[in-house]
Protein backbone atom coordinates (compact mmCIF):
# COMPACT_ATOMS: atom_id res chain seq x y z
CA UNK A 1 0.00 0.00 0.00
CA UNK A 2 1.69 3.60 -0.91
CA UNK A 3 0.62 6.67 0.64
CA UNK A 4 -0.25 9.22 -1.78
CA UNK A 5 0.78 12.85 -1.26
CA UNK A 6 -2.70 13.96 -1.25
CA UNK A 7 -3.45 12.04 2.19
CA UNK A 8 -0.52 14.00 3.59
CA UNK A 9 -1.17 17.22 2.71
CA UNK A 10 -5.01 17.54 4.11
CA UNK A 11 -3.71 16.22 7.46
CA UNK A 12 -1.15 19.47 7.81
CA UNK A 13 -3.38 21.15 10.24
CA UNK A 14 -4.02 25.09 9.06
CA UNK A 15 -2.31 27.72 10.16
CA UNK A 16 -3.58 28.79 14.16
CA UNK A 17 -3.02 32.45 15.28
CA UNK A 18 0.07 32.54 16.09
CA UNK A 19 1.66 29.65 14.16
CA UNK A 20 4.91 30.32 12.17
CA UNK A 21 4.65 31.73 8.57
CA UNK A 22 7.11 32.49 6.13
CA UNK A 23 6.37 34.88 3.70
CA UNK A 24 8.27 34.99 0.61
CA UNK A 25 9.22 38.10 -1.81
CA UNK A 26 9.87 37.09 -5.32
CA UNK A 27 11.17 39.85 -6.56
CA UNK A 28 11.80 41.21 -10.44
CA UNK A 29 12.52 44.45 -12.66
CA UNK A 30 8.80 44.74 -13.47
CA UNK A 31 7.98 46.05 -16.97
CA UNK A 32 5.69 49.31 -18.33
CA UNK A 33 2.15 47.89 -19.28
CA UNK A 34 1.15 51.47 -19.54
CA UNK A 35 3.14 53.83 -22.35
CA UNK A 36 2.04 56.61 -19.58
CA UNK A 37 4.21 54.92 -16.80
CA UNK A 38 7.27 55.03 -19.03
CA UNK A 39 9.22 58.66 -17.86
CA UNK A 40 7.85 57.33 -13.82
CA UNK A 41 9.87 53.89 -14.89
CA UNK A 42 12.70 55.53 -16.37
CA UNK A 43 13.16 57.58 -13.10
CA UNK A 44 13.07 54.57 -11.53
CA UNK A 45 15.77 52.42 -13.24
CA UNK A 46 17.87 55.37 -13.55
CA UNK A 47 18.14 56.29 -9.50
CA UNK A 48 18.59 52.51 -9.10
CA UNK A 49 20.30 51.46 -11.83
CA UNK A 50 22.05 54.12 -14.04
CA UNK A 51 23.48 56.13 -10.44
CA UNK A 52 26.05 53.18 -9.78
CA UNK A 53 28.15 52.87 -13.22
CA UNK A 54 27.22 56.64 -14.88
CA UNK A 55 28.51 59.89 -13.67
CA UNK A 56 25.20 61.87 -13.75
CA UNK A 57 24.04 64.48 -11.35
CA UNK A 58 20.58 63.49 -9.90
CA UNK A 59 18.91 66.82 -11.01
CA UNK A 60 19.16 65.37 -14.70
CA UNK A 61 17.22 62.11 -13.96
CA UNK A 62 13.13 63.64 -14.54
CA UNK A 63 14.04 65.06 -17.83
CA UNK A 64 16.60 62.76 -19.09
CA UNK A 65 13.57 59.85 -18.01
CA UNK A 66 11.51 62.04 -19.99
CA UNK A 67 13.52 62.48 -23.33
CA UNK A 68 14.08 58.02 -22.73
CA UNK A 69 10.32 57.74 -22.57
CA UNK A 70 9.94 59.49 -25.58
CA UNK A 71 12.41 56.74 -27.00
CA UNK A 72 11.03 54.07 -25.62
CA UNK A 73 7.19 55.12 -27.04
CA UNK A 74 8.74 55.39 -30.76
CA UNK A 75 10.10 52.15 -29.94
CA UNK A 76 7.46 50.24 -28.50
CA UNK A 77 4.46 52.15 -30.26
CA UNK A 78 5.74 52.42 -33.56
CA UNK A 79 8.40 50.49 -34.48
CA UNK A 80 6.54 47.48 -32.78
CA UNK A 81 2.78 47.86 -33.26
CA UNK A 82 2.41 48.88 -29.50
CA UNK A 83 4.15 45.89 -28.06
CA UNK A 84 3.23 45.75 -24.73
CA UNK A 85 5.98 43.51 -22.54
CA UNK A 86 4.74 40.19 -21.51
CA UNK A 87 6.70 40.11 -18.07
CA UNK A 88 4.83 40.64 -15.89
CA UNK A 89 2.11 38.07 -16.48
CA UNK A 90 4.91 35.62 -16.86
CA UNK A 91 6.24 36.84 -13.64
CA UNK A 92 2.88 36.04 -11.72
CA UNK A 93 2.47 32.74 -13.59
CA UNK A 94 5.94 31.89 -11.89
CA UNK A 95 5.04 33.33 -8.39
CA UNK A 96 1.84 31.25 -8.65
CA UNK A 97 3.52 28.18 -9.89
CA UNK A 98 6.28 28.55 -7.33
CA UNK A 99 3.68 29.40 -4.30
CA UNK A 100 2.32 26.51 -5.46
CA UNK A 101 5.13 23.69 -5.42
CA UNK A 102 5.59 25.12 -1.26
CA UNK A 103 2.37 25.60 -0.47
CA UNK A 104 1.85 21.21 -1.59
CA UNK A 105 5.20 21.00 1.14
CA UNK A 106 4.25 23.62 3.51
CA UNK A 107 0.53 24.61 3.47
CA UNK A 108 -0.66 27.75 4.55
CA UNK A 109 2.41 28.30 6.22
CA UNK A 110 4.34 30.07 3.50
CA UNK A 111 2.64 32.60 0.91
CA UNK A 112 4.50 33.90 -2.04
CA UNK A 113 4.16 37.57 -3.08
CA UNK A 114 5.75 39.42 -5.72
CA UNK A 115 7.42 43.00 -5.65
CA UNK A 116 8.75 44.77 -8.68
CA UNK A 117 11.56 46.99 -8.64
CA UNK A 118 10.50 49.95 -10.85
CA UNK A 119 6.74 48.99 -10.89
CA UNK A 120 3.63 50.24 -8.59
CA UNK A 121 1.15 49.48 -7.29
CA UNK A 122 3.83 46.31 -6.46
CA UNK A 123 7.25 48.60 -5.20
CA UNK A 124 8.66 47.06 -2.10
CA UNK A 125 7.71 49.02 -0.04
CA UNK A 126 3.71 48.55 -1.08
CA UNK A 127 4.11 44.66 -1.09
CA UNK A 128 6.36 44.74 2.48
CA UNK A 129 3.12 47.23 4.02
CA UNK A 130 1.02 44.32 3.05
CA UNK A 131 3.37 41.45 4.17
CA UNK A 132 3.75 43.35 7.54
CA UNK A 133 -0.47 44.02 7.32
CA UNK A 134 -1.11 40.54 7.62
CA UNK A 135 0.57 39.38 10.12
CA UNK A 136 3.71 37.77 8.90
CA UNK A 137 6.71 37.94 10.68
CA UNK A 138 9.24 35.80 8.85
CA UNK A 139 10.63 36.88 5.47
CA UNK A 140 12.62 35.30 2.70
CA UNK A 141 13.94 37.58 -0.09
CA UNK A 142 14.17 35.89 -3.24
CA UNK A 143 14.74 38.25 -6.27
CA UNK A 144 14.52 36.06 -9.31
CA UNK A 145 17.24 36.78 -10.91
CA UNK A 146 19.74 34.08 -12.98
CA UNK A 147 23.24 35.91 -11.65
CA UNK A 148 23.40 38.04 -8.70
CA UNK A 149 25.32 40.92 -7.86
CA UNK A 150 25.58 43.53 -5.52
CA UNK A 151 24.74 45.73 -8.39
CA UNK A 152 21.59 43.70 -10.14
CA UNK A 153 19.96 42.05 -6.90
CA UNK A 154 21.60 44.79 -4.50
CA UNK A 155 18.93 46.71 -5.59
CA UNK A 156 16.35 44.43 -4.28
CA UNK A 157 17.69 44.46 -1.37
CA UNK A 158 18.37 48.24 -1.08
CA UNK A 159 14.81 48.41 -1.95
CA UNK A 160 13.35 46.23 0.97
CA UNK A 161 16.06 47.93 3.51
CA UNK A 162 14.62 51.25 2.71
CA UNK A 163 11.21 49.81 3.00
CA UNK A 164 11.58 48.28 6.30
CA UNK A 165 13.49 51.15 8.01
CA UNK A 166 9.83 53.10 7.48
CA UNK A 167 7.65 49.95 8.20
CA UNK A 168 9.31 49.57 11.53
CA UNK A 169 7.90 50.10 15.02
CA UNK A 170 9.67 51.65 18.05
CA UNK A 171 11.51 49.18 20.19
CA UNK A 172 10.70 46.06 18.71
CA UNK A 173 11.46 45.07 14.73
CA UNK A 174 7.91 43.44 13.15
CA UNK A 175 10.49 40.87 11.07
CA UNK A 176 11.44 38.45 13.31
CA UNK A 177 13.21 35.72 10.90
CA UNK A 178 15.05 37.19 7.83
CA UNK A 179 16.99 35.25 4.83
CA UNK A 180 17.51 35.93 1.23
CA UNK A 181 18.21 33.17 -1.81
CA UNK A 182 21.10 34.75 -4.05
CA UNK A 183 20.63 33.55 -7.43
CA UNK A 184 20.90 30.56 -9.47
CA UNK A 185 23.25 30.62 -12.32
CA UNK A 186 25.46 27.81 -10.80
CA UNK A 187 22.19 25.39 -10.04
CA UNK A 188 22.92 21.78 -12.25
CA UNK A 189 19.51 22.04 -12.68
CA UNK A 190 19.16 25.35 -14.17
CA UNK A 191 22.00 24.33 -16.62
CA UNK A 192 20.65 21.37 -17.36
CA UNK A 193 17.12 22.76 -18.65
CA UNK A 194 18.36 25.29 -20.66
CA UNK A 195 20.95 22.87 -22.52
CA UNK A 196 18.29 20.83 -22.65
CA UNK A 197 15.21 23.42 -24.03
CA UNK A 198 18.58 24.21 -26.91
CA UNK A 199 18.97 20.50 -27.84
CA UNK A 200 14.88 20.17 -27.89
CA UNK A 201 14.52 23.30 -30.50
CA UNK A 202 17.63 22.17 -32.50
CA UNK A 203 15.90 18.38 -33.45
CA UNK A 204 12.26 19.62 -34.15
CA UNK A 205 13.47 22.67 -36.09
CA UNK A 206 16.61 22.41 -37.73
CA UNK A 207 18.44 19.18 -37.30
CA UNK A 208 16.49 17.88 -41.16
CA UNK A 209 18.33 20.33 -42.64
CA UNK A 210 21.72 21.41 -40.94
CA UNK A 211 24.85 19.33 -39.77
CA UNK A 212 25.64 19.87 -36.43
CA UNK A 213 29.19 22.30 -37.07
CA UNK A 214 26.79 24.03 -38.83
CA UNK A 215 24.19 25.69 -36.74
CA UNK A 216 25.68 27.89 -34.40
CA UNK A 217 24.07 28.58 -30.96
CA UNK A 218 24.41 32.52 -29.00
CA UNK A 219 23.96 31.74 -24.97
CA UNK A 220 22.42 35.62 -24.40
CA UNK A 221 23.72 36.66 -20.86
CA UNK A 222 22.37 40.18 -19.49
CA UNK A 223 25.14 42.78 -20.27
CA UNK A 224 27.71 44.13 -17.74
CA UNK A 225 29.22 47.59 -16.81
CA UNK A 226 33.16 46.85 -16.64
CA UNK A 227 33.16 49.76 -14.48
CA UNK A 228 30.08 50.06 -11.58
CA UNK A 229 32.24 52.65 -9.21
CA UNK A 230 33.02 49.70 -7.48
CA UNK A 231 30.28 47.38 -7.50
CA UNK A 232 30.81 44.02 -8.92
CA UNK A 233 28.63 43.73 -11.80
CA UNK A 234 28.29 40.04 -12.09
CA UNK A 235 30.37 39.32 -15.12
CA UNK A 236 32.44 36.44 -13.37
CA UNK A 237 28.90 34.53 -12.54
CA UNK A 238 27.82 35.12 -15.91
CA UNK A 239 30.89 34.20 -17.95
CA UNK A 240 30.36 31.00 -15.34
CA UNK A 241 26.99 30.81 -16.02
CA UNK A 242 27.90 30.72 -19.98
CA UNK A 243 31.03 27.61 -19.83
CA UNK A 244 28.96 25.66 -17.98
CA UNK A 245 25.71 25.55 -20.65
CA UNK A 246 28.17 25.72 -23.48
CA UNK A 247 30.29 22.74 -21.84
CA UNK A 248 26.45 20.39 -22.07
CA UNK A 249 26.04 21.07 -25.77
CA UNK A 250 29.87 21.97 -27.50
CA UNK A 251 30.44 18.32 -28.17
CA UNK A 252 28.06 18.31 -30.31
CA UNK A 253 27.38 21.83 -31.41
CA UNK A 254 30.87 23.72 -31.89
CA UNK A 255 29.95 27.08 -33.10
CA UNK A 256 28.81 28.25 -29.44
CA UNK A 257 29.54 32.14 -28.31
CA UNK A 258 28.24 34.22 -25.65
CA UNK A 259 26.01 37.11 -26.97
CA UNK A 260 25.63 39.63 -24.32
CA UNK A 261 22.65 41.84 -24.20
CA UNK A 262 24.14 45.25 -23.66
CA UNK A 263 22.33 48.86 -22.81
CA UNK A 264 25.03 50.40 -25.09
CA UNK A 265 24.85 53.87 -22.86
CA UNK A 266 27.68 56.08 -23.99
CA UNK A 267 30.85 55.87 -21.75
CA UNK A 268 30.47 52.98 -20.55
CA UNK A 269 32.94 49.88 -21.29
CA UNK A 270 30.21 46.90 -22.10
CA UNK A 271 30.92 43.16 -21.98
CA UNK A 272 32.03 41.79 -25.23
CA UNK A 273 30.72 40.88 -28.03
CA UNK A 274 27.16 41.81 -27.81
CA UNK A 275 24.97 39.38 -29.22
CA UNK A 276 24.93 40.84 -32.89
CA UNK A 277 28.39 41.00 -33.48
CA UNK A 278 28.94 37.10 -31.62
CA UNK A 279 26.05 35.91 -33.98
CA UNK A 280 28.01 37.40 -37.10
CA UNK A 281 31.60 35.77 -35.82
CA UNK A 282 29.44 32.59 -35.68
CA UNK A 283 28.45 32.91 -39.58
CA UNK A 284 31.59 34.13 -40.56
CA UNK A 285 32.84 30.80 -39.04
CA UNK A 286 30.32 28.25 -41.78
CA UNK A 287 27.05 29.17 -39.72
CA UNK A 288 24.05 28.16 -41.78
CA UNK A 289 22.00 28.86 -38.78
CA UNK A 290 22.01 30.62 -35.77
CA UNK A 291 19.78 29.90 -32.12
CA UNK A 292 19.85 32.46 -30.22
CA UNK A 293 19.12 31.48 -26.04
CA UNK A 294 18.55 33.56 -22.97
CA UNK A 295 20.42 32.10 -20.38
CA UNK A 296 21.06 35.15 -18.18
CA UNK A 297 17.27 36.27 -17.90
CA UNK A 298 15.04 34.22 -16.25
CA UNK A 299 11.46 36.10 -17.56
CA UNK A 300 11.05 37.40 -20.97
CA UNK A 301 11.20 40.74 -21.32
CA UNK A 302 11.42 43.54 -23.63
CA UNK A 303 15.25 42.71 -23.86
CA UNK A 304 14.78 39.31 -24.58
CA UNK A 305 12.37 40.25 -27.29
CA UNK A 306 12.47 43.89 -28.72
CA UNK A 307 16.47 43.72 -28.65
CA UNK A 308 16.58 39.98 -29.64
CA UNK A 309 13.99 41.26 -33.01
CA UNK A 310 16.19 44.15 -33.73
CA UNK A 311 19.29 41.89 -33.97
CA UNK A 312 17.98 39.62 -35.94
CA UNK A 313 16.47 41.88 -38.51
CA UNK A 314 20.07 43.53 -39.05
CA UNK A 315 21.98 40.50 -39.60
CA UNK A 316 19.20 39.20 -41.79
CA UNK A 317 19.61 42.33 -43.94
CA UNK A 318 23.15 41.19 -44.18
CA UNK A 319 23.20 37.48 -44.32
CA UNK A 320 19.47 36.62 -45.75
CA UNK A 321 20.51 32.81 -46.54
CA UNK A 322 20.85 32.35 -42.89
CA UNK A 323 18.11 30.88 -40.31
CA UNK A 324 17.52 32.15 -36.94
CA UNK A 325 15.40 31.05 -34.53
CA UNK A 326 14.61 32.97 -31.24
CA UNK A 327 14.25 31.02 -28.21
CA UNK A 328 12.27 32.17 -25.15
CA UNK A 329 13.37 32.33 -21.30
CA UNK A 330 12.53 29.35 -18.85
CA UNK A 331 9.53 31.88 -18.17
CA UNK A 332 6.76 29.26 -16.41
CA UNK A 333 8.39 26.12 -17.79
CA UNK A 334 7.08 23.29 -14.81
CA UNK A 335 10.76 22.19 -14.27
CA UNK A 336 11.92 25.07 -14.03
CA UNK A 337 9.13 26.15 -11.20
CA UNK A 338 10.08 23.32 -9.59
CA UNK A 339 13.28 24.05 -8.70
CA UNK A 340 12.62 27.57 -8.15
CA UNK A 341 10.46 26.35 -5.03
CA UNK A 342 13.09 23.64 -4.54
CA UNK A 343 16.07 26.28 -3.76
CA UNK A 344 13.55 27.98 -0.97
CA UNK A 345 12.54 25.21 0.64
CA UNK A 346 16.25 24.95 2.95
CA UNK A 347 15.65 28.69 3.67
CA UNK A 348 11.90 28.03 4.52
CA UNK A 349 13.08 25.25 7.20
CA UNK A 350 15.34 27.08 9.12
CA UNK A 351 12.91 30.66 8.68
CA UNK A 352 10.02 28.03 10.66
CA UNK A 353 12.70 26.19 12.86
CA UNK A 354 14.97 29.16 14.13
CA UNK A 355 14.03 31.26 17.19
CA UNK A 356 12.42 34.41 16.49
CA UNK A 357 15.17 37.56 16.08
CA UNK A 358 14.45 40.38 18.41
CA UNK A 359 15.85 43.27 16.95
CA UNK A 360 15.10 47.25 18.55
CA UNK A 361 15.74 49.76 15.84
CA UNK A 362 16.31 52.44 18.39
CA UNK A 363 19.54 50.53 19.48
CA UNK A 364 20.77 50.92 16.29
CA UNK A 365 21.54 54.90 16.52
CA UNK A 366 22.78 54.51 20.05
CA UNK A 367 25.22 51.81 18.62
CA UNK A 368 26.48 54.14 15.81
CA UNK A 369 27.28 56.56 18.21
CA UNK A 370 29.04 54.45 20.49
CA UNK A 371 31.29 53.35 17.98
CA UNK A 372 31.86 56.29 16.77
CA UNK A 373 32.50 58.02 20.11
CA UNK A 374 35.21 54.78 20.95
CA UNK A 375 36.95 55.56 17.50
CA UNK A 376 37.77 59.21 18.31
CA UNK A 377 39.82 58.11 21.43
Amino acid sequence: MVATPEKSQSVKPSPTHGQERVAVLLMGYGEVESYEDFANYNEQALNLLTAKFAPVPNWIYPPLAKILAMFDFHEWGHQHDNFISPHNKIFEQQRAGIEKQLQAKWGDQVQVFKAFNFCAPFLPEQVLSEIKAEGFQKLLIYPLLVVDSIFTSGIAVEQVNKALEKLEDKDQHWVQGLRYIPSFYNEPEYINLTAQLVEEKITTDLAAAYLPSQIGIVLMNHGCPHEAKGFVSGIDESQALYEAVREKLMYKYPLISVGWLNHQTPLIKWTQPHAELAAQNLINLGAKAIVFMPIGFATENHETLLDVHHIVHALKRRNSEVTYVEMPCVNDHPEFLQMAAEWANPQIEVLLSENALSVNPQLAAVQASEHHHHHHH
